[in-house]
């Protein structure tokens, strides 16, 4: 019988590599749809429910005036969206596949490393794995070294990146609490499982915006209306940040710098 523990240690890596090359891919989508800025004109609440009061489908309907690139015309399209959108405030839209409609860029999470350097620490780890199981034991530390100073590289640059920034603290009020079903319950699993996303409303400029924080809870009491969120603004990039540069990240990355090197040079001294 296989020893499938063998076959495990590769699984780490194969999760760290496709989330970093789903990034690296949504990110190729908007440089070549050509993402613009547009204004929300009008955002309506569509439910739509069978003959059982049971809810079929729930979006916000968002008209959205943009230049059309190509053309030079401003244009609106209306854009279904399940996040609620203030009237006036900036919004990023970008062609789908076919290069005819467009759709909305919804607020994506932070992530802390690189989505291309989460993809070469995903193939290091795939690496890894692999001489591990043949028994390698030098190449195995140091794609292990590799990993450990490069992360710890991230996390610092992570820090130094958002310093630079000069974020502006912007309170946000949660006026809403998003409700996304993640399953349903089975013989197995019991209950269904929810996740609960904070909506804020914040302003900027004087003009008032809403935005679905990425941030989330199974819990359905971590988040209540009325509560306040601190949020960050880019003034730079006109971008609006959930967290701000963490000592915690800095001190976390010269930690893994600093034993990465040290396996290192180590490795060195065998060699």
């Amino acid at each position: 019988m296989p020893d499938l523990s063998r076959y495990l240690l590769y699984l780490p890596g194969l999760i760290v590599f496709l989330v970093g090359s789903g990034q690296v891919r949504r990110w190729l989508f908007l440089r070549r749809g050509g993402a613009t800025y547009g204004d929300v004109v009008s955002c309506q609440h569509v439910v739509k429910k069978d003959k059982k009061d049971r809810e079929v489908y729930n979006y916000y309907n968002v008209v959205v005036s943009f230049i059309n690139k190509d053309n030079q015309h401003r244009e609106r399209q209306a854009v279904k969206s399940p996040t609620e959108y203030a009237v006036g405030q900036q919004v990023r839209v970008v062609r789908d596949g076919t290069g005819g409609q467009y759709q909305l860029v919804e607020e994506e999470t932070q992530f802390v490393i690189n989505p291309w350097e989460m993809m070469v620490g995903g193939a290091l780890l795939i690496l890894l794995a692999m001489y591990s199981n043949q028994g390698r034991e030098v190449p195995a530390m140091t794609c292990l070294a590799l990993v450990l100073a490069g992360a710890g590289a991230a996390l610092i640059a992570d820090y130094v990146i958002l310093k630079r920034r000069g974020l502006i603290p912007v309170t946000g009020e949660i006026v809403e609490v998003y409700t996304r079903q993640i399953s349903r319950s089975t013989k197995i699993v019991r209950g269904d499982k929810f996740t609960y996303y904070p909506v804020v409303r914040y302003e900027i400029d004087g003009k008032e915006n809403l935005r679905k924080c990425n941030v989330n809870s199974g819990n359905d009491k971590s988040f209540k209306v009325g509560e306040t969120i601190e949020l960050y603004y880019d003034p730079g990039y006109q971008t609006v940040f959930e967290r701000k540069a963490s000592t915690a990240y800095l001190v976390a990355g010269i930690a893994l710098l600093a034993v990465g090197l040290a396996a290192g040079v180590s490795i060195l001294s065998v060699l």
